[in-house]
């Protein structure tokens, strides 16, 4: 094989390589714009409990999840009144700065997504550009929907 040939090949393994490591970086990051928040309510747990009622009050729980940097918490306080939710507010614990950074644009961004909505169809996955925040938020909202059923 000549000199120029492995330097073809060499740059075409460099590509590749890039490509691939860029995707794997995209993906992991899962970005969207900072601004955008989505509801999802079709998940298999939501479907099983979409005609339970909840008694009117105020009620707290915690929800843990992982991060690449590990294991973290977010602690959610729920208001519910005819199986709406009139108030949500959110406790951050991020143990380290970009976990606070993530869990602090889901605390600004959770009312705008939740509030109004019967507590039923609330399942968040990506709110305000925090994804993984939204699994510690819909573990604390499970605890919180069995604390409160009629």
């Amino acid at each position: 094989m000549s000199p120029q040939n492995k330097s073809k090949i060499i740059g075409l393994v460099v590509v590749v390589l890039l490509a691939a490591g860029g995707i794997g970086v995209a993906i992991w990051l899962n970005k969207t714009p900072a601004n955008t928040s989505q509801v999802v309510d079709t998940n298999s747990e939501t479907a099983k409990t979409s005609s339970a009622s909840y008694r009117d009050g105020t009620y707290s729980a915690t929800g843990e999840y992982i991060s690449p940097n590990g294991d973290e918490k977010v602690g959610i306080t729920v208001t519910l009144s005819g199986n709406k939710v009139n108030n949500v507010s959110i406790q951050t614990f991020g143990s380290n700065d970009q976990a606070k950074q993530y869990q602090n644009m889901f605390k600004d961004g959770i009312s705008d997504v939740v509030v109004g909505k019967n507590v039923n169809d609330v399942s968040v996955s990506r709110v305000a550009g925090s994804s993984l925040t939204s699994t510690g938020f819909n573990r604390a909202l499970e605890t919180i929907k069995q604390d409160a059923k009629a």
